[in-house]
């Protein structure tokens, strides 16, 4: 069934950042940018992010149950434009870029403003995406002053 234009418009109004989700599977390491990612539980402290079942960074996710959460600033749009733009399939999306890793494995870009490294702790089917729950392991803030990076599909795609 088609979605109403009005519908749209109006989830278009809810308010997202922006973060880049990595994943490891084995020795591969991938990413991609998102705006669907919310705190789900202050203890234990859980984390929902919503991933396309097209992406290629779902299935990595869905096999190793592993992901971290980079928070990205208004500084990064490159960042975020780069890991959104094109597939990980094809692509070594990190050959270049710096990061470091904690618990999981999953990469931690060295240029986030704060990071959660998480396990996969439940995964519900939501129409297109997978909705992945994950319980953060470890965590940090990177920069204490900046500020979270809104999405607006207007000005992101400029």
């Amino acid at each position: 069934m088609p979605i109403k234009p009005e519908i749209s418009r109006a989830e278009r109004k809810i308010v997202h950042g922006v973060y880049v989700i990595s994943t490891k599977l084995n020795d591969r390491v991938n990413a991609m940018t998102a705006a669907w990612v919310a705190r789900a539980s202050f203890d234990p402290p859980l984390i929902t992010v919503s991933v396309g079942k097209t992406r290629f960074t779902h299935d990595m996710i869905k096999e190793s149950r592993v992901f971290a959460v980079n928070v990205l600033s208004p500084d990064a749009i490159a960042t975020g434009k780069h890991f959104g733009m094109k597939s990980g399939k094809k692509t070594d999306k990190f050959a270049g870029v710096e990061y470091f890793t904690s618990v999981t494995g999953s990469p931690i870009l060295k240029d986030c403003i704060a990071w959660m490294d998480c396990t996969v702790v439940s995964v519900c089917d939501a129409g297109d995406h997978t909705l992945f729950i994950g319980e953060v392991l470890d965590g940090g803030v990177l920069s204490e002053d900046a500020h979270t990076l809104i999405y607006d599909k207007e000005t992101f795609y400029k």
